[in-house]
């Protein structure tokens, strides 16, 4: 006999997720239109203007990476086109690889006794 629970809980999951998701666009165009109407329709970085079908590249940035931020007046968003959105995005992650792990310090100071070196020539 096959349980009917599993199947329950994947629809549960399942009208949890579309529920998610739904959320998330609509957040989405709330913040999208606004920002649409309060920035020139031109991509901040590379300057290209959009318009007409075009106007679907152009995207919101969040300038501090939290798409949960979205003041009223807009100061966390930028309009950048897709492809300067993917680079923003790219250059975000490539920056927290390098800083990932630099939190210790080395002990090793390569010009620790440079000074007296150089005393001892004079």
């Amino acid at each position: 006999m096959v349980s009917r629970k599993p199947r329950a809980e994947a629809g549960r999951l399942d009208k949890v997720i579309s529920e998610a998701r739904r959320s998330q666009e609509l957040r989405e165009t709330t913040y999208r239109e606004k920002a649409l109407n309060m920035f020139p329709r031109i991509c901040a970085r590379c300057g290209r203007e959009f318009s007409g079908k075009k106007l679907r590249e152009l995207t919101v940035h969040h300038k501090d990476h939290n798409h949960e931020n979205n003041p009223p007046d807009g100061s966390n968003w930028e309009l950048l086109c897709i492809y300067c959105h993917d680079m923003e995005h790219q250059r975000y992650l490539e920056e927290d690889v390098l800083h990932e792990g630099n939190e210790s310090s080395s002990t090793y100071k390569p010009f620790a006794c440079l000074e007296s070196l150089l005393k001892d020539r004079k």
